[in-house]
């Protein structure tokens, strides 16, 4: 009889779950610093440097999700040769990309500014944020391929304890730069570069004794790292996951500016309710990491009963965390925009649309579990589709009824856009891999 691997799957979720909570406090912690210093360009300034390097950085995740699955595959599989060499391919992607994104800081930023186009004075200190922030990016894509290797061979602590130095560093040398050296949003900006190549070269710390745990020898074979092959099939997996993020980056803009166009208040609503999202996804998001862990490791070890039994686990605990968050909102939702907010304008329009966030778990569910299995599986092709056909559903519902319905109409198209995501992977999964899996 198979084991249950309930043990293994909260190995990798509980900690992935810490880290994606810590994840908000580096942003929060920059915005308590500045919103002390007596200027609203200040915060102005953090909130738009920042939403600019989330843009950027979000669409490079490919290089975390990528290596994860190919590594924990290669780790079912046995290969030590290849865990070592993934991840020299990896982290060689990410200093590529780094350098292009250097290169390329001024047009960047230029081109950010002329699509949100802040004041002035709000301008002119995101632009010194940007500058400083954006030699980060090293650190930032190289953290990705170290975090998405530690996933891929089952260790989920080491991003932990990176995410958690990171966030005390952080605050430790911005109060520093801002209070002690007077230095205003350059002082945040460079107290954020510091934590964030501290995390990386923490990451290398814990990597090195990775290595030395499974007996790896860091010998750096470029003919095998750059292998035609090899680089092949790496590249057509992250460019799957590349274009499936841009297709996601696509729906998420859109919903944010077909509020905007309805007003202040129901763009204020729509931001407080999609934090009920991002709520519910940092804890499925661990899930999902525990499901790139293992059905990557056994399907490297070709062990398709115990992959049947993960993914039946992994839904039995999703259905657990939807169930809590679903009883949460029903019950206290309205209470839950008031540690938010205190606008009692905002809350009074938010509240005609809560029933619709509340839904939110139960439409998320399959698409968080099965995003985890496909990267797994390295199934990203299959992934694209599904988020293609689930983009598609999202503009086809808002398109046909946002004249009837309005802001009603956007939520019912994300929801709809999740539950196709969900749906068509489970599809994929029965009746394109499933018969692969049979025949191997």
């Amino acid at each position: 009889m198979n084991r249950p691997y309930h043990k293994e799957i909260l190995h990798i979720a509980l900690p992935s779950i810490l880290s994606n909570i810590t994840v908000p406090l580096l942003a929060l912690t920059d915005l308590a610093i500045v919103g002390h210093l007596g200027s609203a360009a200040y915060i102005g300034a953090i909130a738009i440097g920042g939403t600019i390097f989330n843009m950027i950085y979000w669409i490079f995740a490919f290089l975390r999700m990528g290596t994860s699955g190919m590594t924990s595959q290669a780790y079912g599989a046995n290969d030590p040769a290849e865990l070592q060499h993934l991840l020299y391919r990896s982290l060689l992607t990410s200093a590529a990309l780094s350098c292009a994104i250097l290169l390329l800081q001024s047009p960047l930023l230029q081109l950010s500014l002329s699509i949100m186009s802040p004041a002035l004075p709000v301008a002119t200190q995101a632009s010194t944020y940007f500058r400083i922030c954006v030699w980060g990016a090293p650190a930032v894509l190289g953290l990705y391929s170290l975090t998405g290797w530690f996933i891929g061979v089952q260790n989920a602590k080491y991003p932990l304890y990176v995410a958690l130095a990171q966030n005390a560093i952080n605050i430790a040398a911005s109060l520093t730069f801002v209070f002690l050296f007077r230095m205003e949003v350059a002082g945040v900006a460079l107290g954020t570069l510091v934590a964030q190549y501290c995390g990386f070269f923490l990451s290398l710390v814990f990597c090195a004794r990775m290595f030395r745990k499974m007996r790896l020898r860091p010998a750096f074979t470029f003919s095998r790292v750059v292998r035609k092959k090899d680089l092949k099939r790496f590249f057509s997996v992250n460019r799957d996951i590349f274009l499936r993020t841009l297709c996601l980056v696509a729906v998420t803009l859109y919903f944010t500016s077909a509020g905007s166009h309805q007003g202040e208040y129901i763009l204020a609503a729509n931001a407080l309710l999609m934090q009920y999202f991002t709520l519910y996804s940092y804890f499925m998001d661990g899930f999902a990491f525990a499901g790139e862990a293992l059905s990557g490791k056994f399907a490297g070890a070709k062990d398709h009963a115990s992959l049947a039994t993960v993914i039946r686990n992994l839904f039995a605990w999703g259905c657990g965390v939807t169930a809590a968050f679903t009883l949460l909102y029903a019950c206290g939702g309205k209470g839950l925009m008031s540690l938010l907010t205190d606008e009692p304008s905002v809350i009074a329009t938010a509240c005609a649309y809560l029933p619709w966030a509340t839904l939110i778990p139960l439409a998320g569910l399959s698409a968080f579990i099965w995003d985890g299995v496909f990267i797994g599986l390295t199934a990203t092709r299959y992934m694209l589709w599904s988020m293609c056909c689930a983009m598609i559903a999202f503009f086809t519902t808002y398109f046909c009824f946002s004249s009837l319905w309005h802001n009603h109409a956007l939520w019912l198209a994300f929801l709809l856009y999740l539950s196709v995501r969900g749906l068509m992977q489970h599809l994929l999964y029965k009746n394109k891999i499933l018969p692969l899996q049979a025949h191997s």
